[in-house]
């Protein structure tokens, strides 16, 4: 049999390698959180009336999407070879124009529409009705396509299981495959952003602080709560990372994270997100009610964050270093001890500093690649002057706390030694100043703890700075 002049490509999931109406539906929330509440509303009259909903009520950004490379590096070849390449989809005819329109490649395009759910039979009969019985070759990736390859002369099979492939290659003859990338443990790892949990150690502060290390029901029950954030954590990394999508794809490291790649789906990431809730409840509660209700503001302010706080200028960074400072409130908490307030307030001016870092150092990759704002953040690149001239104000405030500290009463009743603490404070000077180097020469990492601790000179300090409130809390005797 030979190949038919005419290829037919299916889109999401062959074409690209995500799905444009759950892309739609995340970028819809993203702008409007209150579409939540709408969203079912137009499911109940069905999937073609929600496809038409969501395509007028949003302008997908098709010129970032993870598109298949390979495949249409093919195609365009086959079109030089005198193949005519119809777009086929299930998509809304909104969001098909808008892709044949970025690409360049289609001579036609046959899509969803008001009254019609172009998928599987539906789709088969339009090809059919344009172009005849196994008229056309039909590229495709799902059990969905089966309908469609049953009439084909060919099939391209991209993108698809083992099982689907076997299916298609029993109704026509495969004549090219395009394999999907398997997803791999470094995947979730980097999902669940498994480095970030390092972050929840900040929970054992108050125990260090106590200097109740050797309390070991403490001890395990720290360890339970560093699961239990770290579980609710990722949670909301996921939704976080699900909502900033289109600001990933325009980041120039960002953009491989495995959403914004889409080498793990919108839909799986969705799926796991409640059980990560869940379990990370579930913990809680056999911790103790206090603890449990930190937990529940963190989850609360993260969840606003994602949603709206993050594009609001200022608010972004203050809301990221209460999100730090729960952590060790949420720690007090589980040991039952209470904060003192130079703790607290130390916290909130380090990990206020840390904010703006993080916001100055995505300003300065907006710079490189030539644009003038954050996308999906409130910032101009023009603001990076006032956000590195706040951030190290911030960061120099916290060690003028320290070293107000070390002549309170509380310091002098915890240590031994507590004017041996002056040693910290240049330490802490050095790393502030060292930490707003680096950021200012485009040598940070996207988030300054991770920056931390990989970078040696910021090891050193921590292990010269651990040993000063060694020495401070023993003493000589040491």
């Amino acid at each position: 049999m030979s190949s038919s002049k005419v290829i037919a490509v299916d889109m999401d999931g062959t074409l690209m390698l995500t799905d444009t109406l759950h892309e739609s539906v995340i970028a819809l929330i993203r702008n409007n959180p209150l579409f939540i509440f709408v969203i079912p509303f137009w499911l109940v009259k069905g999937i073609t009336f929600l496809k038409l909903k969501v395509a007028q009520n949003i302008e997908l950004d098709v010129k970032n999407l993870p598109y298949n490379v390979p495949l249409i590096d093919w195609l365009k070849k086959e079109k030089a070879n005198g193949k005519k390449i119809v777009l086929c989809t299930a998509a809304n005819e909104r969001i098909a124009h808008a892709v044949s329109k970025h690409l360049l490649l289609f001579d036609d395009i046959i899509s969803s529409n008001a009254n019609t759910n172009l998928i599987g039979v539906n789709k088969r009969k339009a090809l059919q009705d344009r172009f005849g019985y196994k008229g056309f070759d039909y590229a495709g990736n799902s059990i969905a396509d089966m309908e469609v390859w049953a009439s084909s002369s060919k099939a391209i099979v991209v993108n698809a299981s083992s099982a689907v492939q076997t299916k298609a290659s029993k109704m026509t003859t495969v004549s090219q495959t395009f394999p999907s990338a398997s997803i791999e443990p470094s995947d979730w790892i980097s999902a669940l952003r498994v480095y970030q949990w390092i972050k929840n150690l900040l929970l054992f502060i108050p125990l260090l602080a106590s200097h109740q290390i050797g309390n070991f029901q403490s001890l395990s029950m720290l360890v339970l709560a560093f699961i239990s954030f770290s579980l609710c954590a990722s949670s909301v990394y996921i939704l976080n990372d699900l909502l900033d999508l289109e600001s990933d794809r325009q980041h120039p490291r960002k953009k491989y994270r495995p959403f914004s790649s889409a080498k793990i789906s919108i839909l799986l990431g969705l799926a796991i997100v409640p059980f990560l809730i869940i379990a990370s409840f579930i913990l809680g509660l056999m911790i103790g009610q206090e603890f449990l209700i930190v937990l529940t503001i963190y989850f609360i302010l993260t969840g606003a964050y994602s949603l709206i706080l993050k594009r609001i200028v200022l608010i972004d960074c203050l809301t990221l270093a209460i999100l730090y400072t729960s952590r060790i409130i949420a720690g007090a908490a589980v040991i039952s001890v209470s904060l003192s307030f130079w703790l607290l307030a130390f916290s909130i001016f380090i990990f206020l500093s840390l904010a703006f870092v993080k916001r100055y150092t995505e300003l300065m990759a907006q710079v490189k690649i030539g644009n003038d704002h954050a996308h999906g953040r409130g910032y101009k690149v023009s603001d990076s002057l006032i956000v590195q001239i706040l951030g190290t104000s911030a960061g120099y405030l916290s060690v003028l706390v320290m070293a107000l500290y070390i002549q309170s009463e509380d310091m002098m009743n915890l240590y031994a030694q507590p004017t041996a603490i002056w040693f910290a404070i240049p330490l802490l000077l050095f790393w502030i100043s060292w930490v707003w180097l680096k950021a200012t020469r485009g040598l940070m990492h996207d988030d300054p703890i991770v920056f931390a601790i990989k970078d040696k000179a910021s090891i050193f300090v921590a292990v010269l700075t651990t040993l000063v409130f060694i020495y401070a809390a023993i003493g000589p005797g040491m």
